[in-house]
């Protein structure tokens, strides 16, 4: 799978950045939440596979690092103009940011390099499963502001896309056996907790600030099911997934989902679509993204 760099860009309406999801504000904010993790969270990405180009002599796998990198920086940019606007609208969405860059950036001065990319395939496999969710169920995420929508549906399939770039580098520069092993699936674990910890943090201080919108029992019950639920929910829905990252010759194209690539022809061609048939909803995008800055 060879992950391709493209440069989209998306009409993100201003005044809909605290409840442009179908379900409402709360749920809107935890994909806030997740918004707020990404431009930290991807240059860290980036920085820990490029430590190791040097090590790769695989052909394909060189190209799909280029690719992957390219996809990452790509996400940073949209990401970073995404939370403008959450600033632009009265979030602490840059206080956030900064913070979790500090986390990062002590995790570059305490951890070796190894443990790094071990963070970063642990963090490409949860955003390989939360991808896999909305794609395998349109109803997560249709009906919701079609710029948002596009966008996180974009996001996700790229995510799919290179989802085991980061594992296959890992499994070429570190040596088999039992080390690799333990480092691998004790990243897990770590990660898993700081990942939600923080996630959960986010979302409750978005709906804090949120004052018009986030103090609502109904919009607390959404979220409830939205994560919760048995048959849609977030957490049920990614229970398997997490577990197999445990097997000893796990690989993130066991879960082969690619059908979905299918659709990255199309959505592209609409979000082109959707640009030129109404610039003046991008231009008005990108203002409210410079009146954050």
């Amino acid at each position: 799978m060879m992950p391709l760099r493209r440069d989209l860009r998306f009409a993100l309406p201003a005044d809909r950045a605290c409840d442009w999801h179908r379900l409402g504000p709360h749920v809107t904010h935890f994909f806030n939440a997740l918004s707020l993790l990404f431009p930290a969270g991807e240059r860290f990405f980036m920085d820990s596979v490029r430590h190791y180009r040097d090590q790769i002599t695989e052909p394909e796998l060189k190209k799909q690092v280029l690719g992957f990198i390219g996809q990452e920086a790509m996400h940073t940019r949209e990401h970073i103009e995404y939370n403008d606007l959450l600033e632009a609208a009265g979030l602490p969405a840059h206080l956030l940011d900064r913070r979790l860059t500090m986390f990062l950036d002590l995790n570059r001065k305490l951890l070796p390099a190894s443990h790094q990319l071990a963070m970063t395939v642990a963090l490409e496999h949860y955003t390989a499963m939360l991808a896999g969710l909305l794609l395998d169920d349109s109803s997560r995420i249709e009906g919701s502001v079609e710029g948002y929508a596009q966008m996180w549906t974009w996001h996700a399939l790229e995510e799919t896309e290179h989802k085991s770039v980061s594992y296959d580098v890992w499994n070429t520069v570190m040596k088999p056996g039992p080390v690799r092993y333990l480092i691998r699936t004790g990243t897990m674990l770590a990660v898993t907790v700081f990942f939600w910890l923080i996630v959960f943090d986010y979302h409750v201080r978005l709906l804090i600030r949120d004052r018009k919108r986030g103090h609502n029992l109904r919009g607390l019950w959404s979220v409830v099911k939205f994560l919760y639920g048995p048959k849609h929910g977030v957490f049920p829905g990614i229970a398997r997934e997490w577990l197999r990252f445990f097997k000893p010759g796990f690989h993130p194209w066991d879960h082969d989902n690619r059908a979905h690539l299918a659709r990255i022809d199309g959505l592209v061609a609409a979000v082109d679509a959707a640009n030129a048939a109404n610039p003046g909803a991008l231009k008005k995008s990108r203002r409210g993204v410079r009146a954050a800055a």
